[in-house]
């Protein structure tokens, strides 16, 4: 680690600690999520060592993790939350979901989406760089993996390859969708979900949630989760609506926000650790978001005339 590296990134029991380079410098175990079990045991030896390293943070946040969701330490803390589906059977899940979802696994099937587990391989990253560059813009925004080389892809999608599984669906010979999932202790976490629009008719994404159930099933998992339910106060939004009708719940669990410096216990008391996405109301983030889309179809839309 060189000198102006270890003031962004440390090692404590043998775990990554990294910091934000944001005016609030906020420090966390380095993929938290997708390491199994309490990660941080001992937040109180784990604080005096961050405190005494040379890492420039001002709060250091730390989570407990779904099914452990009693509130354990003294720190200022918080509710965070995650989208999951509890893990009984594959037929109760399908008792439990919305009618027009079980439409949607039936017509995929019916229009010919084959869903299957894949190693992880150069043609399957191929078929990933093609999905990225289908579209430049998602969901209303510029889409973050579009223009990603095969390297990139192939170095992104290689991780945690002992304890993860990858789903495909196939229309015909083409990949059309996939996801990536990670077995976190009792948990199996969504890291990646991606589709073809040109085949969103078919429904490839609600089979492969369905398909992950099943392997969740198989593999006595107790949760399949997906990221957050809410991001902050952005309670509406169409990806809410696709997890709502694909049978996630929102499930809460204790985060806590420890201050390191003057700075960061001002922040936590002012709310201004939890970002613009936290503090605006849910009606202003609305409309903002809309009108960022409009802002982005019409950039497009200009580029296109253009040439």
């Amino acid at each position: 680690m060189n000198g102006s590296d270890s003031h962004c990134s440390i090692v404590i029991e043998g775990l990554p600690v990294r910091a934000s380079k944001k005016w609030i410098k906020m420090a966390a175990v380095y993929d938290e999520d997708w390491l199994p079990g309490q990660v941080v045991n001992n937040p109180e030896s784990f604080v005096s060592q961050l405190r005494e390293s040379r890492l420039e943070a001002d709060i250091f946040t730390f989570a407990q993790k779904i099914p452990d969701t009693k509130p354990k330490y003294q720190y200022p803390m918080e509710w965070d939350n995650v989208a999951a589906i509890p893990i009984t059977t594959y037929a109760d899940w399908w008792k439990q979901v919305s009618t027009d979802m079980r439409k949607d696994v039936k017509r995929a099937e019916k229009r010919g989406i084959v869903v299957k587990e894949v190693e992880f391989s150069d043609e399957i990253v191929r078929g990933v760089v093609e999905i990225n560059n289908e579209t430049p813009i998602r969901q209303g925004r510029p889409f973050v993996h579009y223009g990603k080389s095969f390297e990139v892809v192939n170095k992104e999608y290689s991780t945690y390859l002992d304890t993860c599984v990858f789903l495909a669906a196939y229309y015909e010979d083409e990949l059309v969708g996939i996801i990536k999932m990670v077995y976190v202790g009792d948990l199996a976490c969504i890291m990646e979900i991606l589709s073809k629009t040109a085949h969103h008719d078919k429904r490839p994404v609600n089979a492969l949630i369905a398909k992950a159930v099943e392997v969740c099933e198989k593999k006595q998992k107790s949760y399949l989760t997906y990221g957050p339910f809410f991001y902050g106060n952005k309670k509406k939004s169409s990806f809410v609506d696709f997890k709502r009708r694909n049978g996630f719940l929102r499930i809460i669990f204790p985060r806590y926000y420890v201050p390191l410096t003057f700075k960061g216990r001002i922040a936590i008391k002012l709310k201004f650790h939890r970002g613009w996405i936290g503090i605006l109301p849910g009606f202003l983030i609305s409309f903002l978001v809309a009108l960022r889309s409009k802002m982005y179809r019409k950039n497009i839309f200009r580029f296109a005339v253009s040439k």
